[in-house]
């Protein structure tokens, strides 16, 4: 179900606004009626799913943070509606339109907006005071949060006595403690150094790992929409140029424009092993003997077979040369030979920038399996160069990727002016 749902959404700042969208309409580039006002917004149409993290990204000026504006309310819809939890905000007084950021919206904001004669935990705690909390309970549920976002022990502490990347943090535990179905968050690591930007980027995503909030994440950064986004709506000028998944806006760009933003993403961030992965990779079972698995690698031409139980739970790999030794010492089942050790394995979210190195050891293909080691697929060092195309990481050095863990054989505004709650 769609808990936000935005329909041929116009935002025309100035006095002309319907001549202008009129106009537009009609086929009419916005940059030739800024004379009759400034289209910042042109028929913005999409739905966010309950629990997803919908990125919305462009350059300065293409109208992803107007856009946000009119999710909440602060600035009104020129033309369309825009409906929150099945309710159009477009229809609503002032009154109820501060009932639904109150108990459905919270905000994360670019430059923090803490208030610094307040507490760590006075801030955190601000979201729950516009809704009535008890003051006990609040702070309570303020330091709860804080711990949550790694912040314990400094609830005492004020905004000034905070890094930048800190004092994000607090925002952060202040809109999770106002505990709404929605977290917009506006540029909202923007301002940090690039490190502590990638450190609050992992945090939301571990986060959202448990709490699956709807998240609506505004940013200029590619590389941080691929990363944070479920679903991507890249815009230009006023207009949504394209929306989908990371891999479908890399694999498939709608247009020039697109092709052209995204040509120096980060590839091997993006892909995962799923991405890539072929089918299972010829395997035997365990209960076949060594001459079965020596007939497998010669129609393969492959120096090992990876061996598999009848339900398709990876066991491991049989070499050749341990097979044919097998064999001339006439044993008749793998049970001595199938080696463990030499098997690499990775999940199916597992980045392809990881998989680069251990592919280029293993002696048989990259295997990925699920939680439980079953056989979903293989990954061929072919597949991770064609998925990179002409790309290479930044440092040239790839990361080498742990083995599955084996299973037990055990079968920009002021939040108080901007939501009617600092969030």
């Amino acid at each position: 179900m769609a808990l936000v749902r935005a329909s041929h959404v116009y935002k025309v700042f100035g006095q002309h606004e319907k001549e202008v969208i009129r106009r537009i309409e009609n086929g009419e580039d916005r940059d030739d009626l800024r004379d009759l006002g400034t289209a910042a917004v042109i028929d913005a149409s999409f739905e966010v799913e309950r629990g997803e993290i919908f990125v919305v990204m462009g350059l300065s000026g293409s109208g992803k943070s107007t856009l946000i504006r009119t999710l909440n309310g602060l600035w009104s819809t020129s033309s369309g509606s825009v409906e929150i939890a099945g309710k159009d905000i477009s229809k609503m007084n002032a009154t109820e339109l501060r009932a639904v950021r109150r108990d459905h919206i919270s905000m994360v904001f670019q430059h923090f907006a803490l208030m610094p004669h307040h507490t760590v935990r006075e801030n955190a705690a601000y979201s729950l005071q516009l809704q009535g909390v008890d003051k006990d309970e609040r702070l309570k549920k303020a330091d709860e949060w804080l711990e949550t976002v790694g912040l314990k022990g400094w609830e005492d502490k004020y905004p000034s006595e905070l890094s930048g990347g800190m004092q994000q943090r607090v925002g952060l535990a202040r809109a999770l403690a106002a505990e709404t179905d929605i977290l917009l968050m506006d540029e909202a690591f923007s301002a940090l150094d690039p490190l502590i930007r990638r450190e609050m980027q992992q945090q939301l995503a571990e986060l959202q790992h448990t709490l699956k909030k709807t998240i609506i994440f505004i940013t200029h950064d590619l590389n941080e929409a691929m990363y944070l986004g479920d679903r991507i709506a890249v815009m230009r000028n006023g207009r949504i140029a394209q929306i989908g998944t990371a891999e479908d806006i890399l694999s498939n760009p709608a247009d020039d424009y697109v092709r052209s933003f995204i040509q120096d993403v980060d590839r091997s961030r993006v892909y995962t092993a799923q991405s890539v992965m072929g089918p299972p990779t010829k395997s035997i079972y365990n209960t076949a003997g060594p001459n079965v698995a020596i007939r497998e690698m010669q129609e393969a031409q492959e120096s090992a077979v990876l061996v598999t139980d009848r339900s398709g739970k990876l066991l491991g790999l049989v070499t050749d040369e341990d097979a044919v030794g097998a064999a001339n010492r006439g044993e008749r089942t793998l049970d001595n030979i199938i080696r463990t050790q030499d098997i690499l394995t990775c999940q199916p979210d597992a980045q392809i920038a990881d998989l680069f190195a251990p592919s280029a050891e293993a002696p048989v293909p990259l295997c990925v399996v699920d939680d439980k080691w079953k056989l979903l697929g293989v990954v061929p060092r072919v597949k991770l160069l064609q998925a990179m195309g002409t790309e290479s990481t930044a440092t040239g050095e790839l990361p080498a990727v742990a083995p599955v863990p084996q299973p037990e054989t055990n079968d920009d505004e002021d939040a108080d002016t901007a939501t009617g709650k600092e969030a």
